[in-house]
């Protein structure tokens, strides 16, 4: 068996560790604008829930309680408009990022030839996951800016989408959705769109595939990633689920089944509560908003330029530089973000910035910023 080194990319957080040294040593305390985890509290219905649920000592289903999938499917209806959802076109999962990192793996994708269609696609700005989730299945991999041109058809299997993007927070609006759709269907392209970050749209009002307008009243080819650990900070909870064709998601549960990826029972709960409840998820909205609001003032005031960035809790900067001579920079002032090339080479002149910390905390980098 090869070294995970031969199979995995450098995990890139590790070569963060001496900016966040420097960014510690700030008189001030560190301003730690790098790692998109949540700090605002867990919502009290969905602890309470959580706690009911505790005495749970029997082992979960993996597709959930019945509850749990009415909840799912009446919040797609409810704030997706999906339409005729029904309890076979849901499945919970532990946490998003396990989903793409062992999606292709599950989907049975391996290595191949150069005539094989084996290859998972994602954006050229993207989540590293996607990347690795290919490397575990050994299958190949290819970026792309517009896949509809940059792709080859005849090779790619699964295709990932990323509305709202992390890092950049663009949105890919309705035509564009369709048209990509359109074009994976025609081709026989499995799309799985990751839209983890669909409740926070600023500048846009982010679509999901599962809309009528975009798939055209069928869910054939096609699944939507949802997670609640930014909507509702339950990143520590490891909540998030699919959504959509009942022909991918039926073989992906008995492959889950078999591997015991079965979401705790007092999570489940903790998920109906949240899913049920849509105050907490404006409040919190209105917390990043006026972070948000801060933060791009006082980036643009000193001297940085922001692109697309209408979604997500994400501000994506640059001044034109190396992304590493921004980092080092911004330590100096004792604010720690990531660097651009961290979700690919085009990202090499800009910086990702967090929205979430603490009001105090954004207040500090803020005042940092002016002076």
């Amino acid at each position: 068996m090869s070294a995970v080194s031969d199979r995995l990319p450098t995990f890139p957080w590790d070569k963060l560790a001496p900016y966040k040294a420097t960014a510690a040593a700030h008189p001030g305390g560190i301003v730690d604008l790098s790692v998109g985890t949540p700090v605002d509290p867990v919502p009290d219905l969905v602890q309470k829930a959580l706690i009911d649920a505790a005495d749970s000592p029997g082992y979960p289903t993996v597709w959930g309680t019945p509850a749990l999938r009415d909840a799912i499917t009446g919040w797609l209806e409810r704030r997706l408009g999906a339409r005729e959802v029904t309890h076979r076109h849901v499945l919970p999962i532990v946490g998003s990022k396990e989903l793409v990192a062992w999606l292709p793996t599950q989907l049975g994708l391996g290595p191949g030839t150069a005539t094989s269609k084996n290859v998972v696609a994602y954006p050229r700005l993207a989540y590293p996951t996607y990347e690795v989730g290919a490397r575990l299945a050994r299958a190949d991999y290819a970026v792309y800016d517009d896949p509809t041109t940059d792709l080859d058809p005849a090779r790619v299997k699964l295709l990932w989408l990323n509305s709202p993007s992390n890092p950049t927070g663009k949105v890919l609006d309705k035509a564009e959705l369709t048209r990509i759709v359109a074009w994976a269907r025609e081709h026989g392209i499995l799309v799985f769109s990751d839209e983890c970050y669909l409740e926070l749209g600023w500048e846009a009002d982010p679509v999901s595939v599962l809309h009528p307008d975009v798939n055209g009243g069928s869910y054939d080819g096609i699944v939507a990633v949802h997670s609640l650990s930014k909507r509702s900070n339950l990143a520590g909870y490891r909540a998030a689920f699919l959504a959509g064709d009942p022909a991918v998601l039926a073989p992906l549960l008995e492959i889950r089944k078999h591997g015991g990826m079965m979401t705790p029972s007092p999570t489940q709960a903790a998920v109906v509560a949240a899913l049920g409840d849509d105050t907490h998820v404006q409040e919190q909205r209105a917390r990043y908003l006026t972070r948000r609001e801060a933060l791009r003032e006082a980036l643009l005031a000193h001297g940085f330029r922001i692109e697309h960035s209408e979604a997500s809790l994400y501000l994506w900067a640059t001044k034109d530089e190396s992304c590493w001579t921004t980092v080092a920079h911004l330590a100096d002032l004792g604010i720690l973000v990531a660097p651009g090339d961290f979700y690919g080479e085009a990202g090499e002149k800009f910086v990702r910035v967090a929205l979430t910390a603490t009001d105090e905390r954004v207040e500090a980098a803020v005042e940092r910023l002016k002076g």
